[in-house]
């Protein structure tokens, strides 16, 4: 929920949501920012039919596409400088992390399983036109990692929002 609030996406613009797990990232965008297309790729079959039918339930079909596909493949599947926007909520937890199975659907969620951070911040930079924003939701104790990743691959970060489970809190996001 907030990625669709904080995200830069201009009205009528090409938009995609790398890992867009069950697609409700995609829908709200659709909804809040009238985007002309929003696209959510999700490597996970099971997810990407669940984020379809969220698609269909929701009559979205004309302005929201689910496509099953890994994020290190984006570029062959949609070509290099073909949106607008581009959005992530990937894996917080670096792979070794802690004890997980692989198979889960939830694992490679919160997991760098499947993708790591790079990947995602390598895909935004090759999938972005020239002047298209990126908005990533993620753990503040990656922060440095992130810039870094985002100046290695030619993205300039412009906005950090902290967000704070509740007064006094450190950020959680």
């Amino acid at each position: 929920m907030l990625l669709s609030h904080f995200a830069q996406v201009a009205r009528n613009s090409t938009v995609i949501d790398l890992g867009t797990g069950t697609g409700i990232i995609a829908v709200l965008l659709s909804a809040k920012k009238d985007p002309r297309k929003v696209t959510g790729l999700e490597i996970q079959p099971e997810m990407a039919e669940m984020a379809d039918r969220s698609v269909r339930l929701n009559a979205l079909e004309e302005k929201v596409e689910i496509v099953c596909g890994d994020i290190k493949e984006a570029v062959k599947l949609f070509g290099a400088s073909s949106f607008d926007a581009v959005v992530s909520n990937p894996p917080y937890m670096e792979k070794g992390g802690g004890l997980l199975n692989p198979a889960d659907a939830k694992a490679v969620a919160r997991h760098e399983v499947l993708c790591t951070l790079e990947d995602v911040v390598l895909a935004a930079a090759k999938l972005l036109r020239p002047g298209g924003k990126f908005s990533m939701v993620h753990r503040p104790q990656r922060l440095a990692d992130i810039i870094c990743l985002m100046r290695r691959y030619a993205i300039e970060p412009k906005l950090l929002r902290l967000v704070y489970p509740s007064p006094g809190k450190k950020p959680s996001l």
